[in-house]
């Protein structure tokens, strides 16, 4: 298969997690709580049998306890709990518009506080982002204005997943990688249900249907897609990786229209900003340059 459709195909999986999410979590077929617990747990499953399938795959260096793996986990951790929690009161759009947004912020940071060089074309390109988001969570004005609460659990998460991706630079073989952290995952997200109270019933989930969504999320679009997506960066370098990734929020904003979601000009805005905010910071070259 062609590159861009085996890269349309990963950026569909990505979508797809928010508007399952958010079908199952609004629509009231399980807590946000055991959605988070069921998609680590299934996608933890996926990860191991593909890294067991494929074979040659060496485990002891990548379950040594070290501070990336650490911080790998804990910022999975944080972005499934938050990402979960988070559906329940944000559309499919504007939540993966604010995770988005707020990862290249975070990733942005990231390449600061390490002394990376930063050229002015990515402070410009943070700054348009940046608005784009204010925008989108600004009070009042109508055009269809984001719950604060829950768009603050999607920032987090969108650290977390930005932390995440810091953490795993440098990893020799990212797939194994991947499955180690969702493993490690597993106990943290299991110990954040029961703190929820999520111990207090005999059953994780609260139906079977939302239980099914969890799983496809954890498994398919979650393991599968982020095994694909690794496959597919090296062969696309990191600027088209990134751009690339500007059409999830689009796609999950499409994807909530069948969750019968409106699309809003305060959304369609902040749309604008933020992807091209992020679109100017990514590419290699200024807008001026010959």
């Amino acid at each position: 298969m062609p590159l861009f459709w085996l890269t349309a195909l990963a950026m569909l999986a990505f979508a797809a997690n928010s508007v399952l999410t958010r079908a199952a979590v609004a629509g009231g077929l399980i807590d946000p709580m055991a959605f988070a617990l069921w998609r680590v747990l299934a996608g933890a499953c996926m990860l191991g049998a593909l890294v067991a399938w494929r074979g040659g795959g060496r485990w002891a260096p990548v379950l040594r306890i070290t501070p990336a793996r650490v911080a790998g986990v804990a910022g999975l951790s944080v972005y499934l709990t938050g990402f979960s929690l988070a559906y329940a009161g944000l559309e499919a759009g504007a939540g993966a518009l604010i995770l988005f947004g707020v990862v290249q912020i975070t990733m942005f940071a990231g390449a600061v506080t390490t002394a990376e060089p930063v050229p002015p074309r990515r402070w410009a390109g943070a700054a348009v982002a940046f608005g784009g988001l204010v925008v989108l969570l600004a009070p009042g004005g109508g055009g269809g204005a984001v719950s604060p609460g829950h768009a603050v659990l999607m920032a987090l998460a969108g650290v977390g997943w930005g932390g995440y991706s810091l953490a795993a630079r440098g990893q020799s073989d990212a797939l194994a990688a991947t499955a180690a952290n969702f493993l490690g995952a597993v106990p943290v997200v299991a110990l954040a249900w029961l703190l929820a109270g999520g111990g207090a019933s005999a059953e994780i989930g609260a139906s079977a249907g939302g239980v099914a969504l969890a799983v496809l999320s954890g498994a398919v679009t979650s393991g599968l897609g982020y095994a694909l997506w690794y496959r597919l960066v090296p062969r696309l370098g990191a600027a088209r990786a990134g751009v690339a990734q500007l059409s999830v929020p689009v796609i999950a904003a499409a994807g909530g229209l069948a969750l019968a979601e409106p699309l809003g000009w305060r959304f369609a805005l902040a749309t604008a900003l933020v992807l091209g905010g992020i679109a100017l910071a990514s590419t290699q070259r200024s807008l001026t340059s010959r």
